[in-house]
């Protein structure tokens, strides 16, 4: 509800990092891990920004931000991890009850 990530250990309580303020306060209402490239999650917020992370790019910041103009009330990611040409999607479903379907650029969806 504060906005703040945290990557937990399935072994341990404790978070191994944790990022505060990762969407300036805003709470997070989805978090997903990209289907075909491990290192990357999407996290979208209450304000309709999603929010790309790729951990070997930077692990201390977000990559990319991107804002919808429409309210977004959830988030799904689609693709074939069995399939090499690293093909994601995101699905965003919207207040008005419209689904958006855009296609994730290949350098954060490449096995």
């Amino acid at each position: 509800s504060d906005g703040s990530i945290r990557l937990h250990q399935m072994t341990s309580e404790y978070p191994l990092v944790q990022w505060n303020d990762s969407t300036n306060g805003q709470p997070v209402i989805a978090l997903q891990w990209a289907l075909t490239r491990p290192a990357v999650f999407f996290v979208l917020d209450a304000s309709s920004n999603i929010y790309i992370w790729d951990l070997l790019e930077n692990d201390l910041l977000p990559v990319a931000k991107q804002t919808i103009p429409e309210n977004v009330v959830t988030m799904a990611l689609l693709g074939e991890p069995e399939k090499p040409d690293g093909l994601l999607g995101i699905a965003l479903a919207k207040e008005s009850g419209e689904i958006d379907i855009q296609c994730v650029k290949k350098k954060w969806a490449l096995p």
